[in-house]
């Protein structure tokens, strides 16, 4: 017998009270079935899955023909399996035959309502429109969220990265203050490199100020590693990490060392699980080594 509540065996003696009775207030759904039909044993499993989708608003009762024939007399069974669906007190359609989950639940939509589709997380539903650019519709979404839990820690900082993105630098910082445990961290770090990029760009030339000093000076190690913060503060991920790892390995000691751990903040940035980051670990890696 199913450990769910709305899916259970029927016999002869309970059949009046769990399948007739029952109908009056859901429908339900009964497999006539039997050990040795292989066809029975397919279609179980699709008739649980259905069920369980119903969340209690469509009972399956499950016969087994051989220890009960008397059940099968009584509504003349010729063939299995069979699938008989009882709503106020009488069989109001059916199939024999083991058939498709689609095909099941067309029969089953006249008598019963479908159940509801899951409700989507704010929170995911907050970071795919991130992901997508779509930076104020995300920002509204965490908005309604972190009025009913405002010390949400993951929706705090995806907020402070929708501020950031309209260039509230200090609005943002002050949300990822309100940050608290060790939950996110790397996505707290990675926060927090951004807004230091934005910052650290506010104050150096423009970008085509910096390609013209590198076009006279290759070697010009400040002109490009700021460069390097300019593309990081537009999202230039590939072309800057590219430039952090080539000055890196020209000149690893510059100012005592910060494109290697320029390149650590990117990484925080990206998060472990992005390409970029596994293709310039590795790169960095071989440079140290």
């Amino acid at each position: 017998m199913s450990e769910t509540p709305y899916i259970f065996d029927a016999n002869t003696s309970n059949f009046d009270q769990l399948v007739i009775e029952n109908s009056f207030h859901k429908p339900v759904l009964v497999d006539f079935w039997a050990e040795w039909c292989a066809p029975c044993k397919a279609l179980m499993p699709v008739l649980a899955q259905i069920a369980e989708s119903y969340q209690g608003e469509l009972l399956l009762a499950k016969v087994d023909c051989d220890a009960e024939p008397d059940v099968v007399a009584r509504f003349g069974i010729r063939s299995l399996p069979t699938v008989v669906l009882f709503k106020d007190g009488q069989p109001v359609d059916g199939f024999n035959g083991a058939q498709p989950e689609s095909a099941i639940r067309t029969l089953l939509q006249p008598h019963v309502a479908e159940p509801a589709a899951p409700t989507a997380n704010p929170l995911e539903t907050a970071q795919a429109l991130f992901a997508e650019g779509r930076f104020a519709d995300a920002e509204n979404l965490l908005k309604q969220l972190l009025s009913e839990d405002s010390e949400n820690p993951a929706a705090l900082i995806l907020y402070a990265r929708c501020l950031l993105e309209r260039g509230e630098l200090g609005e943002a910082e002050t949300v990822l203050n309100a940050v608290s445990g060790d939950e996110h961290k790397q996505a707290l770090a990675g926060a927090r490199a951004q807004l230091t990029f934005l910052r650290q760009a506010a104050d150096l030339p423009d970008v085509a100020s910096l390609k013209s000093r590198l076009a006279q000076n290759a070697e010009d190690h400040e002109a490009a590693y700021q460069l390097t913060i300019q593309q990081l503060a537009r999202q230039q991920y590939e072309p800057a990490l590219d430039g952090l790892l080539k000055l890196f390995v020209r000149n690893r000691g510059y100012a005592d060392g910060l494109p290697h751990s320029t390149l650590l903040q990117v990484f925080d940035l990206l998060g472990n699980d992005h390409p970029l980051v596994t293709a310039y670990r590795r790169k960095l890696y071989q440079a140290i080594y």
